[in-house]
């Protein structure tokens, strides 16, 4: 027992020496692993998104053509946008796109979502398939088929022919360019309709079988029901949707040939910047508009998150 004893003492005194055992001096936690693993994001956070931001808002007070070093000068690239007739009229066009596609896209989601939601057999398919526009609608072949679909000799002239109308150019009439393009991003609905979909999923059935049995009809019930329980998603997608919005480049790109034609009826807000920035060289009054873009972006950003009190609603 002694013996047994005397060993029980030193290997209590072995832990106590470090032997094993965690003392003071390794109660501090070891944080290199961690650093280790963060140190790709925060080397990119840095290099790729922050750095950038500084050098362009160092520029955006600059002369600068990319071909010599920046000269300050102080607020004349803000006091060139007020005397820009191009930059207020890409603004209007960037309006009414963002005012007109964004809403039309959300309802066309929220309506098919709805009609996904009632059981259709092979969902999985149908949901894939309307999923796909959204995954094509911003790349270049997209923009380049809606070109020829909308062209003299295109789809859409071909179906009026056979109902003895006469088309017109889409893309090449300043009065239906910008058409063409909300259309376009009416159709890329998949994402906001699968997010519609997850969230229509959420609301209890028994609130329309209450509904139901109390005589509320299927128009009372999407009112008082699915509208104030979805709000949340609507809120979620009408924020992304604002976003993505205002920084549309490629399909006006590709469709006016990255003039913003016919007569600038296309000339979205972030393709008269890269033409300013990439085409004319002046570096530093894109600079200067693309912080204007960002205040434009926050200033909506904000003034929806205002107005979601009067009209999202949670559960609690």
């Amino acid at each position: 027992m002694s013996a047994i004893g005397e060993l029980r003492s030193m290997s209590r005194s072995r832990r106590g020496k470090g032997g094993g055992g965690k003392g003071p001096e390794d109660s501090t936690p070891d944080n290199k692993a961690a650093a280790f693993f963060l140190a790709p994001w925060l080397i990119g956070l840095v290099g790729i998104t922050i750095g950038p931001m500084v050098a362009s808002l160092y520029l955006a007070f600059t002369d600068y053509n990319l071909l010599q070093d920046p000269e300050f000068t102080g607020l004349d690239n803000v006091r060139r946008m007020l005397d820009d007739e191009r930059l207020f009229n890409s603004l209007q066009v960037t309006f009414t796109y963002v005012l007109v596609s964004v809403p039309l896209q959300l309802a066309v989601a929220l309506a098919l979502a709805m009609l996904l939601d009632r059981g259709v057999r092979g969902l999985s398919f149908y949901r894939s398939v309307l999923y796909l526009p959204s995954l094509l609608g911003a790349s270049v072949a997209i923009a380049v088929l809606w070109r020829l679909v909308f062209g003299t000799e295109g789809l859409v002239n071909s179906l009026l022919d056979i109902f003895g109308i006469e088309g017109t150019g889409w893309v090449s009439d300043p009065d239906t360019a910008l058409g063409t393009l909300i259309i376009l991003h009416v159709w890329t609905f998949g994402a906001p309709m699968v997010i519609f979909l997850a969230g229509l999923r959420q609301i209890p059935r028994e609130l329309y079988e209450a509904a139901a049995t109390d005589g509320a009809s299927k128009r009372r019930q999407f009112v008082s029901i699915t509208l104030p329980l979805l709000s949340p998603i609507i809120f979620f997608n009408l924020v992304l949707g604002l976003i993505g919005s205002f920084q549309s480049f490629t399909q006006s790109f590709i469709v006016s040939n990255g003039t913003g034609g016919p007569n600038d009826s296309t000339l979205f807000f972030s393709l008269y910047l890269y033409q300013e920035g990439f085409t004319s060289f002046r570096m530093g009054y894109a600079s200067a508009l693309a912080w204007l873009l960002l205040i434009i972006i926050g200033a909506f950003t904000a003034l929806n998150f205002w107005a979601s009190k009067y009209w999202v609603f949670y559960h609690d």
